[in-house]
C-alpha cells in the first residue's frame, strides 16, 4: 500500500512540473518573413545579442549558436570578436566584410508588458471538528467560507529577434517578438527561444535544415 500511495504521490508531482513548464513557455509573437527572399540559405552568422550585462549577451548569443550547429550553419557569437563591449555599427559592418558573413541575427530586448486578469470570488466547504461538552466527543460539522476575488498580475518580458541578410546591400528578411513570463531564468528562456526560432528559419529556408 506503501509503494502505491508512493507511486502515486510520484506521478502527481510529475504531473506538476509538466503543467509549470508548461505554462511558462516562450511564445513568437508578430512573425514576419520576406516573402521576396529565395536566395540560398545563410551558412555564416554573426549573432549578437544586445544586452548591457556581459554573461547575459554570452548566454543568449551561445544558445542561438548552438542551435544553429545542429544545422550545420557556421555562426560567431559577437562576444568572441568583441568581448568588451558591444561593437557599434561602424565595427559590425567592418568585422562583417572582414569575416565574410553572409547573415546577421540580432535579439534584443523591448519594452515588457504587464497582464492582468480578475480572479473571481469562490466560497469553498470546509470541515471543521470541535470537541463538544455535552456529548462528550468531537464532532464534525461543515462550513461555507467565503474568499474573496482578486487581481493577478503577471509580467511578460518581450524580445526581438531580426535576421539581416547580407548580400543585395543589406536587408532584413525575417523578424519576431518572443514573449515569456518574467518567472523563468534566462538559461532556460535563452534554450527555448532558441528551439522556436530556429525551425521558423528553417521553414523560411534562411538556413538549411539539420543534416
Amino acid at each position: 500500500m506503501r509503494q502505491y500511495k508512493r507511486l502515486v504521490m510520484a506521478l502527481l508531482l510529475f504531473c506538476l512540473i509538466i503543467v509549470i513548464e508548461s505554462c511558462s513557455s516562450s511564445i513568437l509573437v508578430d512573425k514576419w518573413s520576406d516573402p521576396a527572399f529565395n536566395g540560398s540559405p545563410l551558412d555564416n552568422i554573426l549573432i549578437i545579442a544586445v544586452m548591457n550585462n556581459p554573461v547575459q549577451r554570452r548566454i543568449w548569443e551561445d544558445a542561438f549558436s548552438a542551435e544553429l550547429s545542429k544545422h550545420g550553419v557556421n555562426s560567431t557569437s559577437s562576444y568572441h570578436l568583441f568581448p568588451d563591449a558591444l561593437p557599434d555599427t561602424n565595427q559590425v559592418v567592418e568585422v562583417i566584410r572582414k569575416n565574410n558573413f553572409e547573415g546577421l541575427l540580432v535579439t534584443r530586448s523591448i519594452e515588457p508588458e504587464t497582464k492582468t486578469n480578475y480572479v473571481e470570488p469562490t466560497v469553498t466547504t470546509e470541515q471543521i471538528a470541535r470537541y463538544s461538552n455535552l456529548k462528550k466527543r468531537f464532532v464534525t460539522y461543515y462550513k461555507n467560507v467565503e474568499h474573496p476575488g482578486y487581481v493577478q498580475s503577471q509580467t511578460i518580458n518581450r524580445r526581438t529577434i531580426d535576421i539581416w541578410v547580407i548580400r543585395d546591400e543589406g536587408r532584413m528578411i525575417w523578424s519576431a517578438t518572443s514573449n515569456t513570463p518574467e518567472l523563468n531564468t534566462a538559461e532556460a528562456v535563452q534554450k527555448d527561444i532558441a528551439d522556436l526560432v530556429i525551425p521558423e528559419l528553417v521553414s523560411s529556408a534562411i538556413i538549411k535544415t539539420s543534416k
